[in-house]
């Protein structure tokens, strides 16, 4: 699994298909990265968010959405 491919595919999905959740992201993202855990795409999309990527906002009951910033 190479990490730096992480943001770009996330970047695309989004473009593609709009806002998700947090869930459906994840089960996409794994789907193209064996191995993949919520700990570590929680990383990288801290990241991205620092940078200006995307933006994530909490939703009712511990779900969050994320979009494209």
């Amino acid at each position: 699994m190479d990490v730096k491919l992480i943001p770009s595919n996330i970047i695309e999905s989004l473009s593609r298909s709009g806002a998700q959740e947090f869930d459906e992201l994840l089960k996409n993202m794994q789907k193209l990265h064996n191995g993949l855990i919520a700990e570590q795409f929680t990383g990288i999309l801290m990241g991205m968010e620092l940078q200006g990527l995307i933006r994530v906002s909490k939703l009712a009951r511990g779900k969050r959405r994320i979009e494209l910033a």
